[in-house]
């Protein structure tokens, strides 16, 4: 393969890890809105959709980094933000139901996070969780899910925004390309 002389690699956005927790984001809201929320609540269709922007968007996001760095930044911002609605939505259920929300240092909240830095973390690390648990329990797990992705996507938006400063975007690469095209012809 050509080596690229002004497009911006991309990642592989199925390497990142904010798009692995979110994946398990993804399914676990999926899952639980079927179990524990009543058909025809318009809930479910915001929370599996607010799951399945954050993912789509980081996707989308990574995939677009090829041509537009302003492009990757806007799409994952977008998928902070769905994350972030998701979030409210799972407080909205514990609240409503007069459940305990887990403060960041709570011996459970402590233990999801252990659980979330284990190298090959998947739905599946937690599934005996989302099925022996109740509801409040998955709702609790889902919230630290989310607060880690969204640390995640925060360091992401980071890197992305110093990478931009440092590097460029594609004008920038574009410019430097043809003037080094025009300097090796000389």
């Amino acid at each position: 393969m050509p080596k690229r002389e002004f497009l911006n690699p991309h990642g592989n956005y199925r390497e990142l890890l904010s798009y692995k927790k979110v994946e398990i984001i993804y399914d676990l809201t999926f899952h639980f809105t079927e179990k524990n929320l009543r058909r025809g609540d318009r809930t479910i269709d915001q929370m599996v959709q607010a799951s399945r922007s954050g993912k789509q968007n980081i996707l989308e996001g990574s995939k677009a980094a090829v041509a537009s760095t302003e492009m990757e930044i806007k799409l994952t911002n977008v998928a902070r933000a769905s994350l972030e609605e998701l979030l409210e939505d799972y407080r909205d259920y514990l609240r409503a139901r007069d459940h305990r929300i887990w403060g960041k240092d709570d011996k459970e909240a402590l233990y999801v996070r252990k659980l979330g830095r284990q190298e090959n973390e998947s739905y599946d690390t937690y599934r005996t969780y989302m099925d022996t648990r109740p509801p409040e329990t998955v709702a609790n797990i889902a919230l630290c899910l989310i607060h880690q992705a969204n640390y995640l996507l925060d360091q992401q938006i980071r890197r992305l925004e110093k990478d931009f400063v440092e590097k460029g975007g594609l004008r920038e690469n574009m410019t430097r390309a043809r003037l080094q095209h025009r300097n090796r012809r000389k």
